[in-house]
């Protein structure tokens, strides 16, 4: 049924060796675009939905904690799944569920049915990101897939950085009094068009050598990544309860099992949920660590920084995403220039941004602790450094994990590389902002002062997980971020 499926359709390589499907390209890297952006654009609504649905703090945390723990638990099943099933089928049964779960967030009557279209709304997103990474490796010729990746790498870049920015202007807009309800209707449209639009331009393809889902290895992998994901999500809001390390254990317990389950079902000649082989591979290995540190420092700046702007500084959603403009400028040039230097430089590219990365993190912090009252242009110049290592290193970041992956491996491939994504954000939320929550005391200092003085603290914090990534880089294989 699966394979007959696989079959139809447009072959699994570009008409020429050396074309790009541009068109198809684009139609997946807006399904990208989507998801990622519904991860931050929230974050500036958060006023607005406690004052609309008087939400406590809590209910708000699960607003964006539902999506969070879903999106990244999911991931790997759902390119098992793709691979099955056909990643266009998935992809458009995740738009599909991502839309009309917007659609039910924007109704939503009170916090408890939004947390509930939240968590089918992460659902939906783990449906259809992996599936961009997995097109890309299967329809763009290896020696092109540098300028593809740079491309993803400024889509998420941009809705990373963007999102808050884009959410401002949503609430601040405020059209016909829709006031926060705005940031998910605006999917509505983005979504149906995105559906007509997939149907008509994505080809039909799977992967011929998985035959079956493996259900024990879901069952386990979900286990483990719930234990290891709802920690990191609740634990700062909760005082690191005993729970909390409760569930750390059991996550790592849970892992073990999984390495157990997957082992004993390659020695049967089954089909493993995660082949293990993958990570034999130099490049795949130490790029998920990569990619781990990349997301875990992006994730927590960014909300660290709108919290600063906005219960620090007073200012509105729009205004801390305006603070955020400069430095989303920055990195769409500079993931740029990294997209056509990387064939030429290769691994420089990444070690050069790696170390300007750090170094903007590094000056933001010895700025602050310096003495100056922190102001919106006092680290407008260092989020631009910042980005600008970013833009050099986090694009060429994603064609390393996957530069050395067979095209029968990527669909699972891009499913790790997605949950390394998620896992690092929640990762460097949890770390980082312990460290900037537990530096700001406004009531002692001002919130200014306060606000000044903890995200100096984030901002070293950040420039720690930067250093970490600097390493990465330099033991990667010289060709690696090179190759296709």
């Amino acid at each position: 049924m699966a394979s007959s499926q696989k079959s139809a359709g447009p072959p699994l390589v570009a008409a020429r060796a050396d074309a790009i499907p541009w068109t198809t390209i684009s139609v997946v890297l807006s399904a990208l675009f989507m998801a990622v952006l519904d991860s931050f654009i929230v974050v500036v609504a958060d006023p607005s939905i406690v004052a609309g649905l008087h939400a406590s703090a809590g209910d708000v945390q699960w607003v964006l904690a539902g999506y969070q723990l879903s999106y990244a638990v999911f991931i790997i099943t759902a390119t098992r799944l793709a691979d099955l099933y056909g990643r266009r089928r998935i992809l458009l049964l995740g738009v599909a569920l991502f839309t009309l779960s917007s659609v039910a967030c924007a109704l939503s009557p009170n916090a408890g049915s939004l947390v509930a279209a939240r968590v089918v709304q992460g659902l939906g997103a783990a449906l259809m990101v992996p599936q961009v990474f997995a097109f890309v490796t299967v329809l763009v010729p290896a020696a092109r897939r540098h300028s593809v990746y740079g491309a993803v790498g400024i889509v998420m870049g941009m809705a990373t950085i963007g999102g808050q920015l884009i959410g401002g202007l949503l609430i601040g807009a405020n059209l016909f009094g829709s006031g926060w309800r705005l940031v998910f209707w605006v999917n509505v449209p983005i979504g149906t068009a995105l559906f007509l639009l997939a149907v008509r331009h994505l080809p039909k393809t799977g992967s011929a050598a998985t035959r079956k889902l493996d259900v024990p290895g879901v069952l386990v992998l979900s286990a483990a990544l719930f234990l290891l994901v709802l920690p990191l999500i609740q634990g700062q809001e909760a005082g690191w309860p005993w729970w909390v390390w409760a569930c750390f254990a059991g996550s790592a317990v849970a892992f073990g099992s999984f390495v157990a389950v997957e082992r004993g079902l390659e020695r049967r000649g089954g089909d493993p949920l995660v082949p293990l082989a993958l990570f034999r591979q130099r490049s795949f290995s130490l790029g998920i660590i990569l990619v781990l540190a990349l997301y875990a420092l992006i994730y927590s700046y960014y909300l660290a920084l709108s919290v600063t702007m906005q219960q620090g500084l007073g200012m509105s959603a729009l205004g801390a995403g305006l603070v955020q403009a400069p430095a989303a400028t920055a990195f769409f040039v500079f993931s740029m220039v990294a997209s056509r230097i990387i064939p030429t430089y290769g691994r420089r590219v990444l070690e050069v941004g790696a170390i300007i990365l750090a170094s903007g993190y590094l000056a933001a912090g010895l700025l602050l602790v310096s003495g100056p009252r922190i102001t919106p242009l006092l680290v407008i110049p260092a989020l631009v450094v910042q980005s600008v290592g970013g833009g050099l290193v986090i694009t060429p970041a994603l064609n390393t994990v996957l530069s050395r992956v067979t095209p029968e491996s990527a669909g699972v491939a891009s499913g790790v590389l997605s949950t390394a994504q998620q896992c690092g954000g929640a990762l460097g939320v949890a770390v980082v902002g312990a460290v900037f929550f537990g530096s700001f005391h406004p009531a002692a200092v001002g919130r200014v002062a306060a606000a000044g003085h903890a995200f100096a603290v984030a901002s070293f914090g950040v420039f720690v997980l930067a250093v970490t990534a600097g390493i990465v880089v330099f033991l990667l294989p010289k060709r690696a971020a090179a190759q296709g």
